[in-house]
């Protein structure tokens, strides 16, 4: 009987076809190393090369839409949940019913106070974070102590709600200053991958030309300011969807209002403690939260730190932002000792450059500020009822979202264009709500309302860009940019703080303001 051929060949055997295989090669130990080990014949290394970078270019465009989409629903679901937890705490019967007496105007005014008042001293905490956590891991950190916020929501206490604002506020400025500082290292990246052949001809060691990221950082900052302000719309789907269903009309609400915009005095003066006409089932507002919660987690996956040298594609699956630097990078920055991290800031603040713009951060927090409480609140809920709040700042999130994308102006125009632009804009708009005082319960003139919230909104725009894109110019030969934004926002958040300690705004119908302010800061 005649033995069977072995399925597969032995190593170093003749094929079936003798010493040589189909494509004429000798085959077994005659073989030619060469044609073992070489290069495949029609490997192109130039077109490798090209489809290489191709990839990083396609991945820190990834980075820039998760981080930008991340803020966004962040600051959605912080902002929505916050608004409406603040508008049904006013409500007397509300608290009467649901709470008793457990003090919850006093709960909610401590609230406000910790993400209003911690902030200020982030200039102290927030380079020791980003220099024990990196880049990335403080945005994911960060993101995560909204959600740890948004989950207290479940049990309303004093030791619940009072601890996790304060960890919100002490979050806020770290997160914005590493958002910032991300944004400006994927341009750079975005910089360097697609000049390589210009980086292996100069080496790697070598800067690149000054302000050669300068087009990307517009076009990143642009895209990111242009999702994160559609957070203000997002932050209104529980009003519209849900709570717009149990208030009151305007007539109920604004029927002991005199008097709106300038001739007011105060903010929402004589307007009703009552503003519910019936309560929400707990059924009903845990359902809210959950879909919130659910929310606060998706942001929490989009801005997960994602592959890194020793991580698994399985494990990246769900991780969508990228390294901003290098591990050699951020061994150098842990290489730092603790004192000079301290004094980081504050030797920033000495430069001239940050002085001249100090006033331009201030105004930045003080114009955010009359969004919410002066247009939003002293002049449209004022006139056209708590029910039509949603929809005003909807007007301004849409306005600030599109005119976001006006920074890519600075593709052409000189960069102070659009800073100026929108102050400019702003003082436009002041000037004209300075000789127009609104009548409560009149809706005739509710469209000036929304042109001027819109319009507000592009102001904001204008200014959020520019700002970011010019630190992000002015201080490129900066290895860490961290400490840079960090000053920016430390400033927004003195604006707020200052007018907060003059505000009685703790519990009107939309003390939202007071937080929402901290929307970039």
């Amino acid at each position: 009987m005649e033995a069977e051929p072995p399925l597969y060949p032995m190593a170093g055997a003749a094929g079936p076809q003798g010493d040589e295989d189909r494509l004429g090669v000798p085959d077994g130990p005659e073989a030619p190393l060469d044609e073992l080990v070489g290069a495949y014949p029609n490997y192109n290394e130039e077109e490798e090369e090209r489809r290489y970078y191709r990839r990083k270019r396609l991945g820190v465009l990834k980075n820039v839409l998760a981080a930008s989409a991340g803020g966004m629903l962040t600051y959605g679901v912080y902002l929505g949940l916050l608004q409406m937890q603040l508008i049904l705490h006013y409500d007397e019967t509300y608290r009467e019913v649901k709470y008793g007496n457990m003090g919850l105007p006093d709960i909610d005014s401590k609230m406000l106070m910790g993400i209003n008042v911690t902030p200020i001293a982030a200039l102290l905490y927030t380079p020791v974070l980003i220099r024990f956590f990196g880049t990335k891991w403080m945005m994911f950190l960060a993101v995560g102590i909204y959600a740890l916020f948004v989950s207290t929501n479940y049990w309303e206490r004093y030791y619940t709600l009072v601890p996790s604002a304060v960890a919100l506020g002490m979050a806020i400025v770290p997160l914005w200053a590493s958002m910032g500082n991300y944004i400006t290292r994927m341009a750079q990246k975005y910089h360097e991958y697609s000049h390589y052949k210009e980086q292996d001809g100069q080496g790697m060691k070598q800067r690149p030309p000054r302000g050669s990221h300068a087009p990307y950082l517009l076009v990143f900052q642009a895209i990111f300011y242009s999702f994160f302000h559609l957070s203000f719309a997002c932050a209104q789907l529980p009003m519209i969807y849900f709570l717009n269903h149990y208030l009151y009309d305007l007539n109920h609400t604004l029927y002991n209002v005199q008097s709106c915009g300038t001739n007011s005095h105060g903010i929402l003066s004589g307007f009703n403690k009552t503003v519910l006409r019936t309560l929400p089932r707990s059924g009903n507002l845990i359902v809210v939260e959950s879909v919130l919660m659910a929310v606060a987690f998706l942001a929490m996956l989009l801005v997960r730190p994602g592959m890194g040298s020793g991580q698994s594609v399985k494990q990246s699956v769900l991780g969508l932002c990228g390294a901003a630097y290098r591990p050699t990078e951020e061994i150098d920055l842990r290489s730092v000792g603790w004192g000079n991290i301290f004094q980081l800031p504050f030797k920033h603040v000495r430069d001239y450059r940050l002085r001249h713009l100090v006033p331009f951060f201030i105004y930045s927090g003080f114009e955010v500020l009359f969004a919410c409480t002066g247009i939003a609140l002293g002049y449209g809920v004022c006139s056209v009822g708590l029910e039509r709040l949603a929809y005003l700042l909807v007007a301004y999130s849409l306005g600030a979202s599109a005119a976001s994308l006006l920074g890519l102006l600075g593709l052409w125009l000189p960069r102070p264009v659009p800073l100026v632009a929108g102050a400019g804009v702003h003082l436009l708009l002041t000037f004209i709500l300075f000789f127009w005082a609104p009548v409560p319960r009149v809706l005739q003139h509710s469209w000036i309302l929304y042109v001027a919230a819109a319009l507000w909104g592009v102001g904001s725009a204008l200014n959020k860009t520019g700002l970011s894109t010019l630190l992000g110019i002015l201080y490129e030969d900066k290895e860490r940019q961290d400490f840079i934004f960090t000053i920016y926002h430390w400033w927004q958040a003195v604006a707020i703080f200052t007018v907060y300690l003059g505000s009685s705004l703790h519990m009107k119908p939309g003390a939202v303001a007071a937080a929402c302010n901290h929307s970039y800061s």
